[in-house]
């Protein structure tokens, strides 16, 4: 819609040639995001972009359809857009809604062997993962696993919290002095260190580990102690490797005795497109004090604690096992938010001068993110 305001923005966004991109409403059970928010709208909006949004997409993240049309986007068929902008993998029935040629961007999980490419393939549509979009500088903007990251290394010891029996910092009462909680992270990725940083605000004696020495100095970095097993396992992209059966043996004997000195445990680690890495074993937890708290980030992939239900929370041995899938949607203001940064970023890059969709792929982050593109002409 035009106004009597002849600003260059609004002249920008009512061109019959603008790219439309469309937000859709998330239907995966549990999932809150949004993948654009309103404050990304206005910006893509003013650089000529269209943005059309499908009703209710933001109400679970508490974001009402008024504010994203105060931004500049309308109501309407999402789905029909040059570019569908989403949080989840697309269902079946999701994928037919997509108009051939089209071009999708999401977590799509390219490296699970349940993923949709080969029904995305088959709709003709274009797909950018944003999984696969490469660790380096110029992408950290658009880095939406480590966005995503952050958001679940602070929850999870907001969990923890919850779920402990004792309390995280010293306290000192008239009926005597309580010791810290010490707390161990598994895993010094962006999970990680924000759930070091967050158990040290919250007042905890607080221990990292992870199987990449090389980040012992950002363990450090966030206030934490470093717990030094003398494996090192360090793989491409900043990624840890798989672990030799020997490797293995040795780290979980020497995780064992570590463990169990520890009130709460939180495990971060996860090898691409492989099963997660078993460290916290049934005997850990057997040697963890009653009323202990393990939370294990990587349920969605099988877990690092053998005793790991995925999705639920068990008592065993006395110790109270958590593992939470997809903490991200459960703080879907600010997780949406940054997100939507990410997604901004990508969508500005595959724009030409003119603000076409022309996106290069001789540029390596979208070679490297586009899972699918030979069926669309670009």
């Amino acid at each position: 819609m035009c106004s009597d305001d002849s600003s260059t923005d609004v002249v920008i966004a009512s061109r019959p040639d603008a790219v439309r991109v469309g937000v859709v409403r998330e239907t995966n059970d549990g999932e809150r995001r949004v993948a654009l928010v309103p404050k990304v709208v206005a910006s893509l909006s003013a650089k000529g972009v269209d943005v059309v949004v499908e009703l209710g997409a933001g109400l679970a993240a508490r974001i009402p359809d008024e504010l994203y049309v105060e931004a500049g986007a309308t109501i309407g068929d999402a789905w029909s857009a040059d570019i569908v902008a989403k949080v989840a993998a697309p269902s079946m029935e999701e994928i037919a809604k997509l108009r051939p040629g089209s071009t999708l961007i999401g977590f799509l999980a390219p490296r699970n062997a349940d993923n949709r490419i080969a029904d995305l393939r088959a709709a003709g549509v274009r797909a950018f993962a944003v999984e696969a979009i490469p660790r380096i500088s110029r992408a950290q903007v658009m880095d939406a696993l480590s966005s995503q990251a952050n958001v679940a290394g602070y929850k999870a010891v907001l969990v923890a919290a919850s779920e402990s029996t004792r309390y995280f910092p010293m306290m000192t009462t008239a009926a005597g002095t309580v010791k810290p909680a010490s707390v161990l992270v598994l895993g010094a990725g962006v999970a990680g260190l924000q759930a070091l940083a967050t158990a040290r605000r919250l007042g905890g004696r607080v221990t990292g580990y992870d199987v990449r020495p090389e980040v012992a100095d950002q363990v450090r970095s966030v206030g934490a102690q470093w717990l030094d097993l003398g494996i090192d396992a360090a793989g491409a992209g900043g990624y840890a490797r798989e672990l030799t059966e020997a490797e293995q043996a040795e780290q979980q004997r020497a995780l064992e005795d570590a463990i169990k000195g520890f009130d709460v445990v939180i495990t971060t680690a996860l090898v691409p497109g492989r099963p997660a890495p078993r460290l916290v074993t049934a005997a850990a937890v057997q040697g963890m004090k009653p009323g202990s708290v393990v939370v294990d980030l990587a349920g969605e992939t099988g877990g690092n604690c053998e005793l790991t239900e995925p999705g639920r929370t068990v008592v065993k041995h006395g110790v109270t096992i958590c593992s939470p899938l997809n903490l991200p949607a459960t703080m879907p203001g600010h997780a949406s938010e940054l997100y939507s940064k990410n997604l901004q970023a990508v969508i500005e890059l595959m724009l030409d001068d003119n603000g076409a969709l022309a996106p290069d792929f001789d540029d390596e982050i979208l070679a490297a993110a586009c899972v699918i593109r030979e069926e669309v002409n670009a």
